[in-house]
């Protein structure tokens, strides 16, 4: 049964609701498809779920672009309602034709939408009962009969002779189609398998097929032969001894003390303190509080670029690849699917090349699509241009963060709650979650923020060495436990120390962990639960494509499955790193924002200390496109 269905503007103002339909509906699945739908360039989905307690919901949706309408049904997520999305087509075309922008109430439109619905509904019905009149009836046994006794009597024929003209050859054809329609079991065999050839001979082809086993033995018997002679005989004619491999001595496990040093870590107290000294280093400004303005560049580059183009090739001017191959449409007042598709095509491979993951650039062409698709063409205006300005459009709006996170102005709040605000590092193996985590460290300490670094990366051998010479390099306390012990319980130790201590920020750096992998994944989701930080970072590479929305979709969903909270913590920002080695393949931060909705909030750009930066959107969205 239909729940609601919905006629809104794209500004919000809703125009008509069906007051036959009258149900409440809990939660607020309009709400949600709002905003983590239609906003988020999501909107050439076939459907979304809502799912909220006490209610589950699956909503359909259809759009007039031109006169920037959306319809929406919702119905329970049980049902399986054949006739919404006909019901939606009809409603859009019957409201398009009495829409005034200057109207508000459209109370007339209930009998309308009644009629609709019982049309569509006597369609479904209709629909349902041709499939189920359609299904064949099970009469295997007989069909298997009339098979048997069809092939008997070809073979009674066959065994008789063959005409040359081939007769039996057509009996048998037909009698394959009489059985054929409703037998699904059927093997067709071809003809020359069947009777063989025409002197008569009818196992020629079954010795084909028979396999020699005294060829086998022979083909066996050469090889080793060859083998032997290989080994045995060198170039000489002496026999060459064999090669002995060299075997690592096996180590001893008793009670008997070691006979040399296996730790090589520098001394350190019961606390924690380090005993060597402390040797400071000023490493600049960080870029964080640098305003670079990439766009401006780039545009006088580009416009630099095109006057030297035009001087030296008057003549032949250099078309750009939307330019080459899509020229306006001349004639056709309203844009449609087959019109947007050679430049979608276009701009989906343009964003593949960029390193963006392939489901997404999909999902993105498409969300394009649907919010063209109905639109007038304005005059002396491309289609590609038009595709080109919508996808900038929705590029800005993904990458743009929904909700600003100030990491400073957040620090100083929950100091004067007088705790500790803490930010935990998270993501897969090797892609530099310690070096940044210090990067991360420097830039507080610019701003006046007394750092605690927590080393809970129990599991990766040198990895507390790692985080303690950043540590001693930057002048910044650290806690650690060892190698063995739980991340969570250290994490919360770290934390509960910091508060002691007066510490402004506590940054927990964690073991590497594969998406895949259930133990240190179900590791992770203790110590976020346990700590419950003020911020998930997940540390990911900008060199990856299609694998940034496999660990992102599950780094999200092993937290939320993990999680003995009904409202779990997941992924609040991205750091990505290694930014400086990829050129202009910057489509991974498109992924992993579209799959996830945390923003970026560092890139990484090298290898000292002042090397982060904030992310420039704008030049971005212009890399992914130029």
């Amino acid at each position: 049964m239909l729940e609601q269905l919905l006629i809104f503007t794209r500004g919000g103002l809703i125009l008509w609701t069906c007051k036959e339909l009258g149900n409440a509906l809990k939660g607020s699945p309009i709400d949600t498809l709002i905003r983590s739908c239609l906003l988020e360039e999501r909107s050439g989905a076939a459907s979304f779920d809502y799912n909220a307690p006490g209610a589950a919901y699956t909503l359909k949706w259809t759009f007039h672009n031109e006169l920037g309408l959306v319809f929406v049904a919702v119905y329970q997520k049980i049902l399986h309602l054949l006739y919404v999305d006909e019901l939606l087509a009809m409603v859009k075309h019957e409201f398009s034709g009495i829409y005034d922008p200057k109207r508000t109430v459209y109370s007339d439109f209930d009998e309308t939408f009644r009629q609709l619905k019982k049309e569509a509904e006597a369609r479904a019905e209709e629909l349902k009962k041709s499939k189920q009149v359609g299904k064949p009836v099970n009469n295997s046994k007989k069909q298997g009969q009339v098979q048997k006794a069809g092939l008997g009597g070809d073979k009674k024929k066959n065994e008789g002779g063959l005409a040359s003209d081939g007769g039996d050859g057509d009996t048998m054809k037909g009698r394959r189609l009489e059985n054929g329609n409703s037998n699904g079991n059927h093997v067709d065999i071809k003809e020359s398998n069947m009777f063989g050839t025409a002197n008569g001979k009818e196992n020629t082809s079954s010795n084909l097929g028979a396999f020699d086993v005294n060829k086998l033995q022979k083909l066996r018997s050469k090889g080793g032969k060859k083998t032997e002679k290989t080994v045995s005989v060198d170039s000489n004619g002496s026999k060459a001894e064999p090669k002995k491999k060299i075997t690592k001595k096996n180590r001893v496990w008793d009670d008997s003390p070691p006979e040399s040093k296996l730790d090589f870590t520098d001394p350190v107290g019961e606390n924690g303190d380090n005993n060597t000294e402390v040797v400071a280093a000023d490493h600049g400004e960080s870029m964080m509080d640098k305003e670079e303005d990439f766009s401006s560049e780039s545009e006088a580059e580009e416009e630099e670029e095109e006057e030297v183009g035009k001087e030296s090739k008057p003549d032949k001017q250099k078309k750009g690849w939307f330019s080459s191959m899509f020229q306006s449409i001349a004639g056709k007042a309203n844009l449609e699917r087959s019109d947007l598709e050679p430049a979608l095509k276009a701009l989906k491979d343009r964003l593949m090349t960029k390193n963006v993951a392939e489901e997404i650039a999909e999902k993105l062409c498409e969300s394009v699509a649907a919010s063209l698709e109905g639109k007038k063409l304005a005059s002396f205006t491309r289609v590609s241009s038009t595709v080109q300005a919508a996808m900038e459009d929705a590029l800005v709006r993904i990458l743009t963060p929904r909700r600003s996170i100030d990491i400073l102005r957040d620090v100083h709040a929950a100091k004067e709650q007088r705790k500790p605000y803490v930010v935990v590092f998270v993501g897969v193996n090797g892609v530099g979650k310690s070096t940044n985590l210090a990067k991360v460290a420097y830039w507080l300490q610019q701003h006046n923020v007394s750092v605690m670094m927590a080393a809970c990366d129990t599991f990766r051998s040198g990895a507390v060495e790692q985080l303690r010479t950043h540590a001693r390099r930057l002048q910044i306390p650290i806690f650690e436990k060892g190698y063995e012990k739980d991340p969570a319980v250290v994490a919360k130790e770290a934390i509960q120390e910091a508060t002691n201590n007066g510490s402004d920020v506590v940054l927990v750096d964690t073991a590497g962990r594969m998406q895949d992998n259930e133990p240190l994944m179900r590791a992770l989701s203790k110590l976020v639960n346990l700590n419950n930080p003020d911020l998930v970072l997940f540390v990911g590479e900008a060199l990856v494509g299609n694998d940034a929305v496999d660990q992102l979709s599950k780094f999200n969903q092993k937290l939320a499955d993990l999680s003995t909270s009904s409202n779990p913590r997941l992924i609040d920002g991205i750091l990505l790193t290694k930014f400086d080695t990829i050129d202009d393949k910057v489509g991974a931060a498109l992924s992993m924002v579209y799959i996830s909705g945390a923003p970026v909030m560092f890139v990484g750009c090298g290898q000292s200390y002042t090397d982060l930066k904030k992310l420039n959107v704008k030049s971005i969205v212009k890399t992914l496109l130029k």
